[in-house]
């Protein structure tokens, strides 16, 4: 695996270390990314160093006890394991994956693989409403930190600026959130929700994608 590295170039190492740390720090690195300035799906240039280097990236977690796995059909290399430090989300961030697993589904049941998926914070605060877990609106502080959390592990991608998000904002849902919830996961989370919460309101994010296969 040494021999690996060390008979790349210069740039090469720079390249694939950048993308290990990135992958580590954010869990999924994703094929295609929304592009602000462009207004569209673009290509994602450290997808392609992972997947160049996919083989040593591999070894390189093996030895931690984190697995790199690749799903090629949705464009997405992801960790998962059991030694992962899980970040903590708040409740509110928790209830806005289990919201927009439903609303991606949702959305590709009625249109073409290659779509893009698309929700409003208003949006998602309705579903929440509607299954009796919105007693009241989040303030815009909460709301940006649920959506930065989100935007970080590249489960969402805002179409605004964090600082001007409101009700209206359109973002991105990511393929991604198929790797942290199976869709017969939701309903029953939701009704987890509706019958008791947890005390601090909190879920491991890594928790929930270590028992994905």
């Amino acid at each position: 695996m040494i021999e690996y590295y060390e008979q790349l170039m210069p740039e090469e190492k720079e390249a694939v270390s950048a993308a290990i740390q990135l992958l580590y720090r954010q869990t999924f690195v994703l094929e295609r990314k929304y592009d602000r300035r462009m207004g569209r799906l673009a290509f994602n240039k450290d997808f392609r160093v992972c997947n160049t280097h996919l083989e040593f990236i591999k070894s390189y977690f093996e030895i931690a006890g984190i697995s790199v796995k690749e799903n090629s059909q949705s464009g997405i290399i992801y960790l998962q394991g059991e030694n992962l430090m899980g970040e903590k989300l708040p409740k509110l961030t928790t209830l806005y994956v289990l919201v927009l697993k439903l609303i991606y589904d949702e959305q590709m049941s009625n249109a073409s693989n290659s779509a893009n998926v698309y929700t409003t914070v208003a949006d998602i605060h309705e579903r929440l409403g509607s299954f009796g877990l919105l007693a009241k609106q989040p303030s815009p502080t909460e709301v940006r930190r649920a959506v930065s959390l989100l935007k970080k592990y590249q489960i969402v991608e805002p179409l605004d600026l964090l600082e001007e998000l409101e009700g209206k904002s359109r973002m991105v849902i990511y393929p991604s959130i198929n790797m942290v919830l199976l869709g017969d996961d939701v309903r029953a989370l939701l009704d987890t929700f509706k019958e008791t919460e947890d005390e601090d309101g909190e879920a491991e994010i890594s928790g929930i994608i270590q028992d994905m296969s």
